[in-house]
């Protein structure tokens, strides 16, 4: 899955979300003679995001996707034209 960026319509946050994310993996679970597990070669299956809230204003309605490109614009204060 790429990384998705964000950003708080209500309050401008561009860094700070708390994001669940619904994720099915396959795993292969190795055991030591000793009994402990280490999972090696993790695939995911499937991956979606469940729900996007803001960490600075706790608003969950006004956040939304953006793209690298004007995430990273927008920090900077700088403005990308329209393609």
């Amino acid at each position: 899955m790429e990384a998705r960026r964000y950003r708080c319509s209500a309050c401008g946050n561009l860094t700070r979300f708390d994001v669940t994310i619904a994720r099915r993996t396959r795993a292969f679970h190795h055991f030591t003679v000793g009994g402990v597990l280490e999972v090696e070669e993790v695939e995911v299956l499937d991956e979606r995001v469940e729900s996007v809230e803001c960490r600075w204003c706790e608003s969950p309605d006004h956040v939304i996707e953006v793209d690298a490109e004007q995430a990273d614009a927008d920090a900077s204060g700088t403005v990308t034209p329209d393609a």
